[in-house]
């Protein structure tokens, strides 16, 4: 039977749709996607594969008052969402030179959420090639997903995409 992926990024309008956009068009007609601000966990629930993309924002911000960003919204539908027989992946975008104490922290804080509740995660990612000095991404030497930095290696970005889909595709 072939899986079909849902592919649910916020926020619109820079580089994570960007690279939402790069990433569907690498999985092709088997992939859709979406805004996490148009996503309801029902949507969420009819894929095999769940792909959420978010941007870097610390822990500081998702634990003290509300961003008011697409995720900070999204975050207490999580646990609407059917895990048991689903695989999740994770990408995240961030800037590895000016927050390197963060650096796609906000991709790490939502996987965790989910493993909490006893989501199966594929599409771990090593952290060789990257320079950072912290990151919630980070769990078991490697990072959750795939970590994106478009401002400063925006030209690893379409390499790093494609490698990271042909390890996702293997689970299709």
């Amino acid at each position: 039977m072939k899986k079909y992926i849902g592919i649910f990024y916020g926020p619109t309008g820079g580089s994570t749709e960007k690279v939402a956009k790069l990433i569907a068009n690498e999985f092709g007609n088997i992939a859709d996607l979406y805004p996490v601000k148009e996503a309801t966990p029902t949507m969420i629930n009819n894929y095999d594969i769940i792909i959420f993309g978010c941007s870097t924002i610390g822990s500081e911000t998702w634990n003290g008052e509300s961003s008011g960003s697409d995720w900070d919204n999204f975050r207490p539908e999580l646990k609407k969402i059917q895990v048991q027989g689903k695989l999740f992946a994770f990408f995240g975008t961030g800037n590895s030179v000016t927050y390197p104490r963060n650096f796609v922290d906000a991709m790490g804080i939502l996987a965790k959420d989910l493993i909490a509740e006893g989501a199966q995660v594929i599409g771990q990612w090593p952290t060789d090639g990257y320079t950072f000095t912290d990151s919630e991404a980070v769990i078991d030497g490697k990072f959750i997903g795939l970590p994106i930095d478009e401002d400063y290696e925006a030209d690893k970005t379409i390499s790093r995409v494609k490698g990271w889909v042909e390890l996702v595709k293997k689970y299709i």
